[in-house]
């Protein structure tokens, strides 16, 4: 495919990872005929998993495995052995999408059609494989608040790499002042019981934990499976989380009773504070991420750093808000 037709597309699309090097044929072609082309022209195609099946027009209507071509009886028709339904994309699909359709239907490569469906080229195995690593790379960057073009992340200038690592950074730092704000001003109930500074980590990295487990499964969800449906899933997480929560909390609270000596009302506030801080996490790592996907954005953008600023801050404000509550009540 002509380089100044491939660039019309967006740099992460189908269109612009296709190829147009692969065997096509009409539907009326025999067996017997299309396997001394592709012997002939072999060295032509850049793929040689399927064959490609279009009408007159150029209308993708079936394909065919290159294994069943020399199976298949000579004298028989493509188009009583072609598979006629097939997975296909349209050359603005991300490019991710069709790795993921090319995972979940087990095939080597993916059709590129038109609007009309008029075919225009594949996603070979190969790139898909390439998309798959680059992917991956990149969502693993954004989780750590890395933002730019992959390749300029991996090697770019000393200059550039501070430049897109310092902004989620900078937020990080207002967090932290944040964060430190809040524990100063419950200052009083850490000074009389300081035995629930101690566990100001412990409180702290359980949200961070079981949030950014929730964030990348939802996440996952949301690239994975193109009928998510967000009520149904949040209403399932919420089950979940109340499970989770409940066991880490029953739990946190005995250790801290039998293990740490505490008194039982401090090891039922920890208990407390630990169940409301993995429910707020869990809910944090739902929001934010379909928040980002709403406004067009990249949910992995706002999980990690922007996630973790959010969930560290409310898990404070709920644990030294309840401990001061409940210490009043003992």
């Amino acid at each position: 495919m002509k380089e100044e037709i491939k660039n019309k597309y967006p740099p992460d699309s189908a269109g612009r990872r296709m190829t147009e090097k692969v065997p096509v044929f009409l539907a009326e072609d025999k067996i017997s005929t299309i396997r001394e082309i592709l012997i002939k022209r072999a060295g032509e195609f850049k793929t040689l998993n399927y064959i490609y099946v279009v009408d007159e027009g150029g209308k993708l209507r079936g394909v065919l495995s290159i294994k069943e071509v020399f199976q298949k009886p000579g004298e028989s028709m493509l188009k009583d052995l072609m598979v006629k339904e097939i997975i296909k994309v349209k050359p603005h699909t991300d490019q991710e999408r069709v790795a993921i359709l090319a995972l979940q239907h087990n095939l080597k490569s993916i059709p590129v059609v038109n609007k009309d469906d008029k075919f225009l080229g594949i996603v070979s195995s190969n790139t898909i494989l390439d998309i798959l690593h680059s992917e991956h790379v990149e969502d693993f960057l954004k989780l750590a608040g890395i933002h730019g073009p992959l390749a300029k992340t991996l090697r770019g200038s000393a200059i550039f790499l501070a430049k897109i690592r310092t902004p989620w950074l900078i937020l990080g730092l207002f967090g932290g002042i944040l964060a430190a704000q809040i524990v100063n001003f419950f200052e009083t109930p850490l000074k009389t019981h300081f035995i629930l500074a101690a566990f100001i980590p412990l409180i702290v990295y359980m949200a961070d934990a079981v949030g950014t487990q929730t964030e990348t499964l939802f996440i996952r969800n949301l690239v994975l499976d193109s009928q998510f449906g967000i009520r149904k899933y949040l209403f399932r997480e919420i089950r979940v989380s109340f499970l989770i929560a409940l066991v880490l909390g029953i739990l946190l609270s005995f250790l801290s009773i039998f293990c740490f000596g505490s008194p039982y009302f401090i090891g039922l506030i920890l208990g407390i504070s630990l169940f409301f801080t993995v429910l707020s996490a869990i809910l944090i790592g739902i929001f934010i991420p379909f928040l980002f996907q709403k406004l067009k954005k990249d949910p992995a953008i706002g999980s990690g750093p922007f996630g973790t600023i959010l969930r560290d801050v409310v898990s404070l404000l709920i644990y030294f808000s309840l401990a001061s509550i409940m210490l009043k009540l003992f």
